[in-house]
């Protein structure tokens, strides 16, 4: 066995410290909880003390903790450390992907609607990975998919055509047809080395067309839509991609997605596309613009999740059976509403330990839940409109106390009786200029509430049964859909929850975002753990 060398790691528990009164090295791999180190392959460490030993066991403070859990070697520690650095993506080229036929003048300006007012020009990520399904010649094999792509994107870009231009302000899309900014890059390597041996949550970012870090990303970047292509040496593919949130939610993204794939897969199998999906460009119309909201308007509605610090994002996974077992606990709950109740009773158990171990007072916590209004209302919005058209539950204020036992059922129940507010009767009462005109005044609301209640106010989102994994260009569907900004030195969104569908059966993805010193203890939570995996290995994930 070969001498431990030092490497990143998490300050110790100042009461361990006091002990032993010895600088300890954490390893790689080995997760902090105030009782013991616990394996954690993929979790990195920020900068500390170092020390290093012959034996594991000198790493543990004299019995204060005990090592649980796989042997650990240098040789994993090397592994790991060696696969994150071999992934070296390589750009091959870079152009502007057009519509196939022009934007006719009378749509060249998109005004966007009062709710894509209220959401900033904030891109989302996401990354699709794709195994190869053909073996007879990557090389040809890739060209051909290349070629494919852009075909397919140009003309699916005609019906889509604000996708193809540039947001302008806060109300406008210069529909220019300047094009989706689009890359294609290639990896030395298989798709099924980056999904079993990567640390995912570190690495994703690289399949994206701009760096998540860059202030480039932040301050320049005026597109609706990015792309990146990348090839592996297997054949596989991940599309990455930024969409403007400015007027691209959710479903929007999905849509296009899905439009873009049908194309593609008609001329892949050379027959007619099935059933063309038409985007509807209608929300404006029902949710009309407010020319007086001011700029700023976006940052009101987020405003307790705006948090410029260091955050970090973990993946949990809930199985079919996890699901089942939850779906007990809380009778009559969509196992969406289940995990979301488990994730924030743990969130808050994360939080009040956070705040005893810093002999602090904890804050209250509150959630608000993204609701899609699109079959909503006595006369339901077309499934494929395009723009924003969610709206934010009220605060649901975590109410219980130290004492109480916290059932998950009763968590459940209020989070669902804060969704069933948004009811057809709300949802036509947004509709009309009436309601865009008080939009204002319903911003002030929130805003002087979030500051009078000063909560841990977390926002959550589903993505769940959109069809995320139907998505089919012609090789088969996607062998795993992630976000794409998991690692990033400084995130400017805190306190925030997204859950996807799994590949296949009915398990539940969970994307967490929280600041380091609460997720230290919210990734350790037995409760949790009893329940969800910590980012397991992606090919392991199908029921």
């Amino acid at each position: 066995m070969r001498r431990f060398s030092s490497l990143l790691l998490r300050s110790i528990p100042r009461r361990y410290a006091a002990e032993s009164n010895q600088k300890v090295q954490i390893p790689r791999g080995l997760s902090q909880n105030p009782y013991m180190w616990k394996w954690n392959r993929n979790r990195s460490f920020l900068i500390g003390n170092t020390f290093s030993s012959y034996n594991k066991q000198q790493y543990m403070m004299h019995g204060a903790a005990h090592f649980s859990g796989l042997s650990l070697s240098i040789e994993e520690i090397d592994n790991e450390n060696r696969n994150d650095q071999l992934l070296e993506v390589e750009i091959i080229s870079e152009e502007h992907i057009k519509p196939a036929s022009p934007t006719p003048d009378h749509l060249r300006t998109y005004e966007v609607s009062v709710l894509d007012q209220l959401f900033g020009h904030i891109y989302v990520p996401f990354v699709y990975f794709y195994q190869n399904n053909v073996h007879h010649d990557n090389r040809l094999n890739l060209i051909k998919r290349r070629q494919l792509l852009k075909q397919s994107l140009s003309e699916v870009l005609s019906r889509f055509y604000p996708l193809a231009g540039k947001v302008k302000g806060s109300r406008h899309i210069d529909c220019n047809d300047e094009g989706v900014y689009y890359v294609e890059a290639k990896v030395n390597g298989p798709l099924s080395d980056f999904l079993i041996n990567q640390p995912h949550t570190k690495s994703i970012h690289r399949f994206l067309p701009v760096d998540p870090n860059s202030m480039e990303l932040l301050f320049s970047k005026t597109y609706v839509v990015m792309i990146q292509v990348t090839a592996f040496d297997c054949g596989g593919i991940a599309i990455g991609l930024y969409t403007s949130h400015k007027i691209i939610d959710g479903v929007s993204q999905v849509t296009f997605l899905k439009a873009w794939a049908d194309a593609a897969l008609a001329h892949n199998e050379e027959e007619e596309e099935e059933e063309i999906i038409r985007p509807s460009f209608i929300s404006p119309s029902i949710f009309p613009p407010n020319p007086a909201l001011p700029e700023n308007a976006a940052v009101m509605l987020f405003i307790a999740n705006l948090e410029q610090k260091k955050c970090v994002t973990r993946r949990f996974l809930f199985n079919s059976s996890s699901i089942m077992r939850l779906k007990k606990k809380a009778i009559a709950s969509t196992r969406a509403m289940a995990v979301t109740g488990l994730i924030w009773k743990c969130i808050v158990a994360a939080s009040k330990a956070r705040s005893k171990a810093s002999n602090c007072i904890a804050r209250s916590s509150a959630m608000r839940i993204l609701v899609n209004l699109r079959n909503k209302g006595t006369t339901p919005i077309s499934p494929h409109a395009i723009g924003n058209i969610l709206w934010l539950t009220d605060p649901i204020q975590y109410s219980r106390s130290d004492d109480d036992d916290d059932d998950l059922e009763y968590i459940v129940g209020r989070l669902k009786n804060a969704t069933d507010q948004i009811s057809d009767d709300f949802v036509e009462r947004m509709k009309g200029e009436e309601w865009s005109l008080k939009v204002g005044d319903k911003m002030n609301e929130m805003k002087k509430e979030y500051f009078d209640t000063n909560a841990d106010t977390i926002a959550l989102t589903s993505l769940c049964n959109m069809g995320i994994y139907e998505i089919d260009f012609g090789w088969g569907k996607p062998i795993w859909a992630s976000i794409g900004n998991a690692y990033v030195d400084i995130s400017l969104v805190n306190n925030f929850v997204m859950l996807m569908d799994v590949k296949s059966g009915n398990g539940v993805e969970a994307w967490v975002t929280l600041s380091e010193e609460n997720m230290a203890f919210l990734e350790n939570d037995p409760e949790l753990l009893a329940f969800a995996s910590l980012n397991p290995n992606p090919l392991e994930t199908i029921d």
